[in-house]
């Protein structure tokens, strides 16, 4: 399997291309001759995810981007199934840049992320290949004149087994492009899948192994030359001077560049760049941030939990139960400011003429990123090519095209193609942050130790009023308020919203576990205070509260089986509990941590249960599921971006440590079989990692913490 760039590569002659698209309608199939023989026409290309050569290896174009979670194979395994191919027989290409036929059918763009892949392409790429093969079968049925339901289908061939013969897929293509597109086609029920639901190796696995897979910091068009770039560090400010003299003194310096707010070193090489830039002298317009600290930015979000809040959510009277079952129980829960370290550095490539432009790029939105090349350069957006390329982790940090505009600034400077490439401290010193998250848990309790009442206010940005509007109803952003009403059966529950944003200049954005990753932990961290102040078992307290949601109450009985949970931990160790609902998935998770007489923490074991739906490749779901768990776990231990002077501190992995191997937990993830519609399962491992880590160290040590990253020094017992 190979991995192609579909701009790059023209279609061949006598290639048969099946399109889909989403309309008011539904799914359309259509095809569009070329204009090169109105008898016999060479393509036919209508958002095509198909392309059947009459020679080689069947093409699937992938319109997810591939970022390190197995989508690529996933979409082609869909292909696959319906259009009864082999894996070994087929190619994948990334789709182009273009919305209009690659837009994810549940987000009306061309984005991937929000664990909204499989869920926007499931039905789409099936009907895509069963279409194809619909028309394949009849187009063979129609050259042996024989009836299309006597024939079948079996590994790239069609098959009349009475009179014995059979057809390649590429033998027919050109009959089969002369067939109608047929509507409304049926698709396997899941008995009969081949395909889906097995252990499939990864198909970029080899290409990544072997060092041939290109990144986007892979591009190296003809010509190219090397950028390094400084960006002014503080938030909102700009750049006042700097002299180019030190930096041109540099072997292989070409040219320095300007922009309002950074200084990009333009050289034959990315050694030479970088070392032009260390050379110069910047003057840097701190502006209106230029003495902000950390303890700043956390004392306005302290003051906005009783600043004016906006209702989000209600049931029931909770002021009336309240009255009638105070005392009113009241947690605060406090999340950091973090930094998304995906292991690629943000990085493009752009070759910007008079008569139109090319990016080389990776990024989770290659629409937008077209988009905004075409803005910082005055382009007619269809004068702009993207080259997408694999992403070396996104993690919702190549949801914006900052990096891109930055980048499209310089190279409009620059004759030729040119890469700028982020240091990983301009990478980490402006990235679009996960900002500080406040919650305020108010509960009262029955007689019989069980919730009456919940009260859950959300104190944070409003990511979605920049990124998607339409996620933003009557000022609440739908996104930060995902599940904080919880999905416990408590009579009345009131949730709201204090739009709190970070100060201007300073981008926010999503990471991985979205919504979930803000709400599930002084969720799960205060249902377990609850039960702890009933004096109730935390796994029977949820599963008293759960019996309304059995598919949630089925990975909390799996995860705490696999977990043992009836059995006592050892001495000085601790289990937690963390539940979670969101992406149309379920998940439970049981940490198992110990801890030392001078607070030393040791996560020793994290189980995971988890109910996607239909699984296309449980491997897939493994993987991800344990990847967002360590993803989880760095951020736990170690994540925290601290202000001062108005520009962030860190700089690299020193300062802002990730997991390491030694460090990394026993693992096991449980699969709960199903055949119910697929959920997404990219941003699933990570939300639970935090409240059922707060959960173990309570239950190893008595000590409740509702901040992160876990302090240790507060688990000291000498």
């Amino acid at each position: 399997m190979s991995i192609h760039d579909r701009n790059a590569i023209p279609v061949s002659r006598r290639h048969f291309l099946i399109g889909a698209s989403l309309t008011g309608a539904g799914l359309v199939i259509g095809f569009k001759p070329t204009a090169s023989s109105a008898a016999a026409p060479d393509a036919f290309e209508a958002g095509a995810f198909i392309r059947i050569p009459a020679e080689g290896k069947i093409v699937f174009v992938i319109s997810p981007v591939e970022m390190g979670q197995g989508i690529y194979t996933a979409v082609a395994m869909l292909l696959a199934e319906e259009l009864d191919v082999p894996l070994d027989q087929v190619e994948l290409e990334h789709a182009p840049a273009d919305p209009a036929r690659y837009a994810n059918t549940l987000l009306g763009d061309q984005i991937t992320g929000g664990s909204l892949s499989i869920r926007g392409v499931y039905e789409q790429m099936r009907k895509a290949g069963a279409t194809a093969r619909i028309m394949l079968v009849n187009a063979a049925a129609r050259g042996w004149d024989v009836a299309p339901e006597t024939c079948t289908v079996e590994a790239g061939q069609v098959v009349h087994a009475a009179s014995n013969r059979r057809a390649r897929y590429g033998s027919l293509v050109e009959a089969a492009a002369a067939q109608p597109v047929p509507q409304d086609v049926p698709l396997k029920p899941a008995t009969d899948f081949k395909v889906i639901g097995r252990a499939v190796r990864r198909l970029d696995s080899p290409q990544k192994v072997n060092g041939s897979a290109k990144y986007g910091i892979d591009a190296r068009p003809d010509g190219v030359s090397f950028a390094a770039i400084a960006i002014c560090p503080h938030f909102g400010g700009t750049l006042r001077s700097v002299e180019d003299a030190p930096a041109l003194a540099v072997k292989g310096v070409k040219q320095v560049v300007r922009t309002e707010d950074a200084v990009a070193v333009v050289a034959d090489n990315t050694g030479a760049a970088r070392k032009g830039l260390a050379a110069l002298a910047i003057d840097w317009d701190p502006g209106p941030n230029g003495t902000l600290s950390l303890a700043d930015l956390e004392a306005r979000a302290e003051d906005a939990i009783g600043g004016n809040a906006l209702p989000h959510k209600k049931e029931g009277d909770v002021d009336k139960a309240e009255a009638e079952h105070g005392p009113v129980h009241e947690f605060v829960y406090r999340l950091p400011i973090l930094t998304h370290t995906a292991m690629e550095p943000l990085n493009c490539t752009l070759h910007v003429r008079d008569d139109g432009c090319e990016v080389w790029v990776g990024t989770q939105v290659m629409g937008r990123a077209r988009q905004a090349v075409a803005d910082v350069t005055g382009l007619p957006v269809e004068k702009v090519v993207v080259h997408n390329h694999l992403l070396g982790g996104g993690f919702g940090r190549r949801l914006d095209v900052d990096s891109v505009i930055a980048a499209a600034k310089i190279a409009r400077q620059v004759d030729g193609p040119v890469k700028v490439t982020w240091s990983r401290e301009e990478d980490i010193r402006h990235d679009c942050y996960r900002y500080l998250n406040y919650s305020k848990v108010t509960a009262t309790l029955g007689a019989d130790g069980m919730p009456v009442s919940w009260r859950h206010r959300v104190i944070g940005p409003a990511v979605m009023a920049r990124w998607m509007p339409a996620f933003v109803q009557e000022g609440i952003d739908l996104d930060i308020m995902a599940g904080a009403e919880s999905p416990y059966a408590i009579p009345n529950k009131y949730t709201d919203f204090v739009r709190h944003e970070a100060p201007d200049g300073m981008l926010t954005g999503n990471w991985r576990g979205v919504g979930a990753t803000r709400n599930i932990p002084p969720i799960e961290g205060g249902i377990d205070e609850l039960a702890h102040l009933a004096g109730i078992d935390p796994l029977d307290y949820r599963r008293r509260l759960l019996q309304h949601k059995p598919r949630l109450l089925g990975v909390l009985e799996l995860a705490a089986e696999k977990a043992g949970w009836t059995t006592a931990p050892a001495q000085g160790t601790g289990r937690g509990i963390a539940v979670a609902e969101d992406f149309g998935s379920f998940s439970a998770m049981i940490a198992e941590v110990g801890i030392a007489e001078d607070g030393g923490l040791r996560v020793d074991r994290i189980v995971c249960a988890v109910d996607c739906g239909q699984v296309i490749n449980p491997d897939t779901v493994e993987a991800q599921i344990q990847s967002g768990i360590v993803y989880g776990l760095s951020a736990a231990l170690y994540g925290r971006i601290t202000v001062r002077n108005g520009a962030v501190v860190e700089g690299n992995f020193d300062d802002s440590p990730v997991l390491r191997i030694h460090e990394t937990p026993r693992i096991e993830v449980h699969i709960v079989p199903s055949s119910e519609a697929p959920g997404g399962i990219g941003e699933l491992g990570t939300p639970g990692v935090a409240p059922s880590l707060f959960n173990a160290i309570f239950a190893a040590t008595g000590k409740r913490l509702r901040s992160l990253p876990i302090d240790q020094s507060e688990l000291r017992r000498v």
